[in-house]
């Protein structure tokens, strides 16, 4: 069986990961921003083979309203 390495182990120090995290705790989205991180997630999750691209998710972010929120 392979040996696997021991999870129970500190990371090790990143202080540029540490550093940008901090600035994104911070970071107020624009509108620009947010639509392109909607069609992002709508190409990244279309199913293999189809003819979504991301011109066609973006397109599909300007039609879709949000009606009411659920909590």
């Amino acid at each position: 069986m392979v040996e696997r390495k021991s999870a129970l182990k500190r990371a090790p120090a990143r202080p540029q990961l540490d550093a940008l995290l901090e600035r994104a705790k911070t970071h107020v989205l624009s509108d620009d921003e947010l639509r392109q991180q909607r069609a992002s997630f709508v190409y990244g999750n279309a199913p293999e083979g189809s003819k979504i691209t991301r011109e066609s998710a973006l397109r599909s972010i300007d039609s879709l309203r949000v009606t009411r929120v659920v909590a």
